[in-house]
């Protein structure tokens, strides 16, 4: 221990986690600092750390989520909506004692116009250069992993639902067949909108119904599709 403080070291990985960190704000000054951890993913939830350092499944976790990057991509930014972000990106509210960096983020530039959601700049960065999102971006995904079930299922659903993230899609590629969730924030709880043809799910940010699907292995790896249909 050195000035007060007690550092907690995790090996074999060597992750440095400050023992001082009592709160959302002392975790999120952390986060913006030059002593975050640059590997790894480190979530702030519901006044406690949680750590995933497992390596990305290439065909269940990174493949799938390309695929939806790049579909939200065209949807998105191609009509001047918004950005897409992938890996990352720091979500905070404090509303829901959150601070995680969710799979894929989708910000509109209306919610940065309007205020709803603030851009906040890392430390000592120069002017323009930003580090986190305050606030509830308008659709957060994450792509169910064997590591991060009860997280994703669990604890970051009820925390992007108190956060007021109003769209929430979660996927599982990890069985036979793919599974994508769309679930629309609505009062106290979420509202899990159902497939209907062929699995076309509508969501409401998007305006058009879409569903995720796998194209045939080649070579042992999986591709996807984000696919859209409009009314």
């Amino acid at each position: 221990m050195a000035n007060g403080r007690t550092t907690i070291w995790l090996q074999p990985e060597g992750l440095r986690i400050p023992g001082n960190l009592a709160s959302l704000e002392d975790f999120r000054a952390w986060a913006r600092s030059g002593e975050f951890p640059q590997e790894g993913r480190i979530d702030w939830i519901a006044g406690g750390i949680e750590i995933d350092i497992s390596p990305e499944e290439l065909n269940t976790h990174g493949s799938p989520k390309g695929a939806i990057y790049r579909g939200l991509g065209d949807l998105i930014e191609t009509t001047n909506r918004g950005v897409v972000y992938v890996d990352s990106t720091r979500v905070s509210s404090s509303e829901a004692d959150l601070s995680a960096e969710p799979d894929i983020v989708v910000l509109l530039f209306e919610s940065v116009r309007t205020g709803r959601v603030k851009l906040v700049a890392k430390s000592r960065a120069p002017q323009g250069r930003f580090g986190e999102i305050e606030g509830p971006p308008d659709l957060v995904v994450e792509c169910v992993s064997d590591t991060s079930v009860e997280r994703d299922e669990t604890r970051l659903r009820d925390a992007y639902h108190r956060a007021r993230v109003p769209e929430y899609w979660i996927v599982d590629a990890r069985g036979d067949n793919v599974s994508l969730r769309v679930l629309v924030h609505a009062g106290r709880t979420w509202r899990q909108l159902t497939a209907g043809a062929e699995g076309f799910i509508e969501s409401p940010l998007l305006g058009c119904r879409v569903r995720l699907v796998r194209l045939p292995a080649q070579e042992g790896l999986l591709r996807y599709r984000l696919e859209t249909r409009g009314d």
